[in-house]
Formats: structure tokens, sequence, C-alpha cells
């Protein structure tokens, strides 16, 4: 008999870790190879991962709810066959990531981290001695560090050293700031964090402790495109099945912008800036408890009714929890329709590991001046999040004139749908 791992997959290019959201098997069980394991939640979807092998289930390593970076052994599978494998066996590689196993007073051995955790812990000075592990035996996640972090309880190595008598200011900074926990009082709702708001969480904290965030704001009057649009809707809608939106629009111009500002369709990559050839662009998809980001691949290639056509799709696979990996991956710039809940004005959070994020606001008559004149014009806001590492103003701020120069010149004259 031999036992194989089954480990976290890397369910996209960009992917670093994934949520046991649930198991499917449990230990005795039998599986045949491609039978799924277990529901894996990452960039904000579920995905199953399947067996690579015929065999029993002979243990499960990572709970549910458990958040492990890609390669971490998620159970074992006892197959026909050749020789035993260790789970813990080491390899060259490993050895130089993983921490040695040491022995306390007590005894017993120490966790080890996993890469993910030993980098994270390092880049914020923690001890890990004092962080308590959430994982399968008390094994210290990510996770269980990004809270730490995000609490502000952050045990550093100084701190764990004897006879210090003075904290560093950051803790001392952060103690102040650390708030009181929260208490339930009669008729509170107590309500269960899901899977996929801790995954929406986690990658939202990681985007803002790892990107330098900066915002600008450009007006776009788009008087003649709601005029066009609304000339045409009723009867696209007739012929074509689906809604010809504002939002496709706006879609479809910046991903013009994006073919001739192809700095924007960037992404860090620590001692390198990865300027990616295919433009996709994610779009934000809310549902009463969650925020999905499936993936319009190559938006620059599309009509208006292209894009209009996979709006719609998209929505419908989020709205009916039809929505695959393979949807939500390969995204290089994120557009996000804030106006359809009536926001002008917001801040997005990058989607990490993209550069930008343009929050489309909703569509306002305002009076403006024209030709020393008031009128009364239809205006929107583009709101860009940009990540100040790979970008900066005068490119944003180019990107940024070209699509309002694509949408004011819209019209029924010069700008074909088809």
């Amino acid at each position: 008999m031999a036992i194989e791992k089954i480990t976290m997959p890397q369910l996209g290019e960009s992917v670093t870790e994934g949520t046991i959201s649930k198991w499917l098997v449990s230990v005795g069980d039998h599986v045949n190879k491609y039978d799924p394991l277990a529901e894996v939640m990452t960039d904000k979807v579920n995905a199953e991962v399947p067996s690579s092998f015929s065999g029993t289930v002979k243990e499960i390593i990572a709970n549910e709810d458990e958040t492990l970076p890609v390669g971490e052994v998620l159970c074992l599978i006892e197959v026909e066959g050749g020789l035993e494998v260790e789970v813990q066996e080491k390899t060259p590689e490993t050895e130089k990531i993983e921490k040695k196993p040491q022995v306390h007073e007590d005894g017993q051995n120490k966790r080890r981290y996993s890469p993910a955790v030993l980098r994270l812990s390092q880049e914020h000075n923690i001890d890990l001695e004092h962080v308590k592990g959430s994982g399968a035996g008390g094994r210290i996640t990510r996770k269980d560090v990004l809270a730490v972090i995000e609490k502000g309880q952050v045990p550093t190595k100084q701190e764990a050293k004897p006879n210090v008598e003075s904290k560093p200011k950051e803790i001392e900074r952060s103690a102040t700031k650390e708030a009181m926990p929260v208490l339930s009082a009669a008729g509170d709702i107590d309500i269960p964090v899901s899977g996929i708001r801790k995954a929406i969480a986690t990658n939202m904290l990681r985007s803002k402790h790892e990107i330098p965030h900066a915002w600008t704001m450009i007006e776009v009057d788009v008087t003649n495109l709601v005029s066009y649009r609304d000339s045409v809707k009723t009867e696209f809608k007739q012929k074509e099945g689906f809604n010809l939106t504002y939002f496709a629009f706006f879609v479809k111009a910046i991903a013009q912008a994006l073919t001739e500002f192809p700095q924007m369709n960037s992404m860090w990559a620590g001692d390198r800036i990865v300027q990616k050839k295919d433009i996709n662009i994610s779009i934000a998809v809310a549902t009463d408890d969650a925020l999905f980001v499936p993936v319009i691949k190559h938006a620059d290639e599309k009509t208006i009714k292209g894009i209009a056509r996979e709006i719609t799709e998209l929505v419908k696979k989020v709205r009916q929890g039809t929505l695959k990996s393979e949807d939500m991956q390969g995204g290089t710039f994120t557009v996000n329709n804030t106006g359809s809940f009536g926001s002008v004005q917001s801040m997005g959070i990058i989607n990490y590991p993209q550069a930008a994020i343009l929050q489309v606001e909703s569509i306002v008559k305002r009076p403006v001046v024209i030709d020393n004149m008031i009128a009364i014009r239809d205006m929107v806001n583009l709101c860009l999040s940009l990540d100040h590492r790979v970008l900066d103003g005068l490119i944003c701020g180019k990107f940024l004139a070209r699509v309002k120069e694509i949408l004011e010149t819209i019209s029924k004259e010069h700008t074909s749908i088809y």
C-alpha cells in the first residue's frame, strides 16, 4: 500500500492560498480518481479539489475554515502498490523555509510553520512562539498571523526577551488603538462569519497591508452617451434578449484606453513589474452577503454588444451560484459599477495583485458651465485607486483623460454597438 498526498492546488496564476470551506469526504471513504474531496474558497469563489488517485481516505489534515498556502498537504489517500510516504518528509528546499522542530520545556515538539506564515511573521517582526494557532494540531495559519496584525496585538521578538523595560513605539501606538472586546447584549444578533466572507476579508486586508494605495478622480460629461443608449435600449432588448446597460459602454471605453496605456494593465511582482498582454476586465458583482469578481476575457477585442452579453451572463452565474473558478481567473484590471447603488464618490480597494481599480459612479444631472452658459448635463465621476509602486499620477491622469475623451465623443453617428 502507498500513501499519496493531496495538496492545496493553485487555482489561478496569482493565487497563493485557499480556505477549506467544506470537506466532501470522511476518513475511511473510498474515492475514485477525479472524485471531489473538498470545496476550497479562493479569490472569492468556491472550487472543488478532485482526488488525484483512487483509494481510501486515510487522514484529513486540514480543518474546515482553515487557510493554507498552495502546496500544503490537505489529506492522505491510501492507494494500491508502491511504498508508504511520510507526510512530513523534507527536501533540501523545504529545509530552507521551514523551522526545525525544537523541544518545549514540557517535552512536546513545536509546530512547524508554512513558508507563507514565516514570510508574513518576518515582515512584521512577529514572534510566532506567542501566537495561538487555529489549524490542525494547533498549527499557526496565515489567517492567525493576519488576525494578530489587524488587532494590533503584535508579539515581537523584542517582547519575548527577558528584562526588556520598554516596548517598541509601534506596539505602544497599537495598544492605545486596540478595540475593546465586542460583547453581545440582549437583543443583539450574532451572525457567524461565512467562509466566503472570511475570504473577502483576508483578500481585502492583504491588499491594504501590501499595496500603497493612492486615489484620483475625474468627472465626465456623458450626456451624449445617455441619449444614444436610451434611444436604442428598447430595440436592442427586443432583438438581443438582454439589456444594453450604461456599464457596457464604460467597460468598452476603459478596455480601449488600456490598449493605449498598457502600464495600467500591470502587476507588482516584488523584483519586477509584469505588464500583462491580455486585457481581462474584472467586474465586481455583489450578492446579499458577498462580492464576486468575475472576468471579461479579452475585453478590448469585444464589441459593446459582446461586453453587454458577457456582463449579463456573469451576473446571472453569480445570482444562480453557478460561477466557476475559471470565471474568476486572469483578471488584469477591475471596474466596479458603484453607481448602481447610488454612489457618487468612492475609494475602491485594489483587487490584489492588480495595480488599479476604477469605480464608475452614478450618472446624475448637474448644472455645468458650457461656453459661459449654465446647462443641465448628465455627469459621472470616475474614481481610480492605484498601486503607487506600479503607477504614478502622470500616467493615471493621462489614462483617465483618454477614458473621458472616449466617453464624451460617443454618439449614434460615430459609435457602433455591434
